[in-house]
């Protein structure tokens, strides 16, 4: 029994559940969708999602690990304060921007898709994601050593959300219901972390007082400023690590039809799910990560080489099992109407052997801050991803996004680091198997 209370007040079992809640509600969803909805509606579910992920980088600013750090070179309270709210001032002003300008590209590609509801629920989806700048308040919150309760009010958001959304399916409402809720799940996740950071954030310094909530007026522009130029490589590299991550359901969608992006999209999201792990544990390891560095290179790249190894070795054994399995687990799930999508996750299923491993490899940049090199390898990843779909596509099909899916993931995550002079060392170091 002492175990077990151990385990669950674990900080890396509360991160895990939250990813975990969330990525797991998705598949379900998915499932769901698929089933009552049709391959067609799956697809355009499936395409309005993908965009919204195109809005995360412009919403994060790629400023989530890059503020504590800066934040921790400072010497006083009051400045650690203004450049952590300068930073949320910057993402969610940013974050608004942003979702205009996504709205109006995606109306520009996919103006049949603004009819009934959806025609007020996708703009709506989009504006509500910049909530996310208050997520920073989160992230402050791990530094000082506070992660369950963040996440387990995550996780809760999330499982009432997806309550919602299959009472809704089974009400026989569609997909503009669903984008509804989770343009509702933005807002309330925004709140809540900022509201737990009010309650349970710790002075900077022992002995200073509490900071004040959160107000535009702390805006620094000097600091705002320091974090862009900081955080430029990282935002770009996110902006086009997500094009290389779901670009495929996109061109599919637009080359294939929404019904051959809803077979597609049941195959990769089976084979995401599994992502939560290296994600959570990668966030979890940051702060070890980051004391290791400053004690030691020696030190810190021995640690860095376990973890990897850990990493990759989870990814493998997945990897065997889902391919095995395929073929039962896809019609159990979405019935022979989705058959075609056991070759698609067959194939989908091994890139997670180089995503678990970029997780990993996405701190060691930042760290390092060799942030530049993010932007490399996911602008190669992005160009690959994008020639090899309209290249394999016309002619395999969705079998060929898959297989554009696993070259881009395995350059843009790993090999990169052989092409890039700095990093071809540490990538030799990597492969060592010994520490």
């Amino acid at each position: 029994m002492k175990l077990l209370k151990k385990i669950l007040m674990a900080r890396a079992t509360a991160m895990l559940g939250d990813k975990l809640v969330k990525l797991s509600a998705g598949a379900v969803l998915t499932i769901f969708v698929a089933r009552m909805l049709g391959a067609s509606e799956l697809g355009i579910y499936s395409i309005v999602m993908a965009w919204s992920a195109f809005l995360v980088p412009l919403t994060s600013m790629g400023l989530n690990n890059l503020v504590v750090r800066q934040m921790v070179k400072l010497d006083s309270g009051q400045q650690a304060m203004t450049m952590l709210y300068t930073a949320v001032s910057i993402r969610l002003g940013l974050g608004l921007v942003g979702g205009a300008l996504m709205l109006a590209l995606f109306y520009l590609l996919n103006a049949e898709l603004f009819s009934g509801h959806l025609s007020y629920t996708i703009p709506l989806l989009f504006m509500l994601q910049a909530f996310f700048g208050f997520l920073l308040f989160e992230f402050y919150l791990n530094y000082q050593g506070t992660f369950r309760t963040p996440a387990y009010v995550k996780s809760i958001i999330s499982l009432v959300s997806f309550g919602l959304k299959l009472v809704l399916l089974y009400q026989g409402f569609g997909i503009a219901s669903l984008l509804l809720i989770y343009a509702g799940e933005f807002l309330i996740v925004a709140l809540a972390q900022y509201w737990i950071y009010r309650q349970k954030h710790r002075p900077f310094k022992e002995e200073q007082q509490r900071w004040p909530g959160y107000h535009p007026k702390y805006f620094s522009l000097a600091y705002g400023k320091q974090l862009l130029q900081r955080s430029s490589w990282l935002w770009l590299s996110g902006i086009v690590s997500v094009i290389y991550l779901k670009i495929d359901i996109v061109m599919l969608g637009a080359m294939a039809g929404t019904e051959q992006a809803g077979i597609y999209a049941a195959a990769s999201r089976l084979s995401e799910l599994w992502y939560v792990f290296p994600a959570t544990l990668a966030v979890r390891y940051y702060p070890d990560m980051l004391k290791a560095y400053e004690k030691s290179w020696d030190g810190y790249l021995i640690k860095l080489r376990r973890f990897a190894l850990l990493f990759f070795s989870a990814a493998l054994a997945i990897a065997v099992v889902m391919s095995l399995t395929a073929d039962w687990i896809v019609v159990l799930l979405f019935g022979e109407a989705f058959s075609a999508a056991v070759t698609v996750l067959q194939i989908h299923i091994w890139s997670g052997c180089f995503i678990f491993v970029r997780y990993l490899i996405g701190q060691h940049l930042v760290i390092t801050e060799q942030e530049p090199l993010s932007l490399f390898s996911h602008g190669m990843g992005a160009l690959l991803n994008v020639g090899l779909n309209l290249w394999l596509i016309p002619q395999y099909g969705i079998v060929g996004a898959a297989w554009a899916t696993l070259i881009s993931y395995a350059y843009a995550s790993f090999f990169f680091l052989f092409f890039a002079k700095r990093t071809r060392e540490q990538f030799w170091q990597l492969l060592r198997v010994k520490a």
